[in-house]
């Protein structure tokens, strides 16, 4: 493992998580979501570690992050923007939504900026179809949201990163 304390405690932490769980068989998903709560992202030393633990194979824990969009490989900016993209969004105004973040951030949907404070990423739907047009930042949901809102948004989040 990662050669820092920080990373050893997140393992010490992840392998708790795995200890506490009776029935190991259909623990992949919930291992994932703790793994990535941890760490933020899913790297292949996680994957790995595990693969080892719960004795599943590598590739079919790749084939189970792969089918889940929450899940990610890729390391995250502190705040993840997802704008939605559903059909209410979608309709509503969501494509300006994610233009306006894409402009004021200086980066395309699926990256983040080179500091890793944003993230920007759409989602086919969230459930929140009567606030759409809707953006999520880590667990806040922003509704009704107007492209006129984007800078302010963005600067709530660098002032709560002060």
């Amino acid at each position: 493992m990662g050669g820092n304390c920080d990373t050893q405690e997140k393992f010490a932490e992840l392998q708790n998580f795995i200890d506490s769980i009776e029935d190991k068989r259909g623990a992949l998903i919930a291992v994932l979501h703790r793994a990535q709560q941890l760490y933020g992202y899913l790297s292949n030393e996680v994957i790995f570690y595990v693969s080892e633990k719960l004795v599943i194979p590598s590739s079919k824990i790749y084939g189970v992050i792969s089918f889940y969009s929450y899940f990610t490989t890729k390391q995250r900016g502190k705040y993840v923007i997802n704008v939605c993209l559903g059909t209410a969004c979608f309709v509503r105004g969501a494509e300006a939504i994610m233009k306006e973040f894409e402009k004021e951030l200086n980066i395309k949907a699926g990256e983040s900026t080179k500091d890793m404070k944003f993230t920007l990423s759409g989602l086919r739907c969230i459930g929140a179809c009567g606030l759409a047009p809707v953006v999520m930042i880590n667990d806040k949901v922003y509704g009704r949201v107007e492209v006129d809102q984007i800078k302010k948004i963005i600067e709530e989040c660098e002032k709560e990163a002060e």
